[in-house]
């Protein structure tokens, strides 16, 4: 699967981690930034992973920062998004099976590196269930 990343310094090291673990499991990853742990303004580099997923040229994307919410709120911001910030293994599950994210936001400062690697896992792995689903994500890409 081809994965769109990027972060901002406070989620600089969880996405390097994750950059290794995505290409270790096969997949390849497109990453777009930050480069290191200098503060910068996390949309920079948020939008453009959005941006490569709205677009298809990512089928999956991996947002990250100190708690994870501007991230989600800023992919969430570009149509045809649906950006889960996840905290736990059960909401990593559940935004896949009844919301169909495809982008998969985390804070650094919320978890601890094995956490975000099961989330990542995870958020990969589960299915849309579709069914009753269905209309709502109708619904808020109308």
């Amino acid at each position: 699967m081809k994965i769109a990343i990027g972060s901002d310094h406070a989620g600089f090291h969880y996405k390097q981690a994750i950059i290794e673990h995505l290409k270790k499991a096969g997949h390849e990853v497109a990453d777009f930034g930050t480069d290191s742990d200098a503060a910068v303004d996390y949309p920079k580099y948020i939008r453009p992973v959005a941006e490569a997923v709205a677009a298809g040229q990512a089928e999956r994307g991996i947002v990250l920062g100190g708690s994870g919410n501007g991230e989600a709120i800023t992919a969430n911001r570009v149509r045809g998004i649906r950006c889960g910030l996840c905290w736990n293994l059960e909401s990593a599950r559940l935004t896949r099976q009844h919301n169909d994210a495809n982008v998969l936001s985390l804070g650094e400062r919320m978890m601890d590196e094995a956490t975000a690697l099961a989330i990542v896992d995870i958020f990969l792995s589960t299915p849309f269930e579709g069914g009753r689903h269905l209309a709502r994500i109708q619904q808020i890409d109308a």
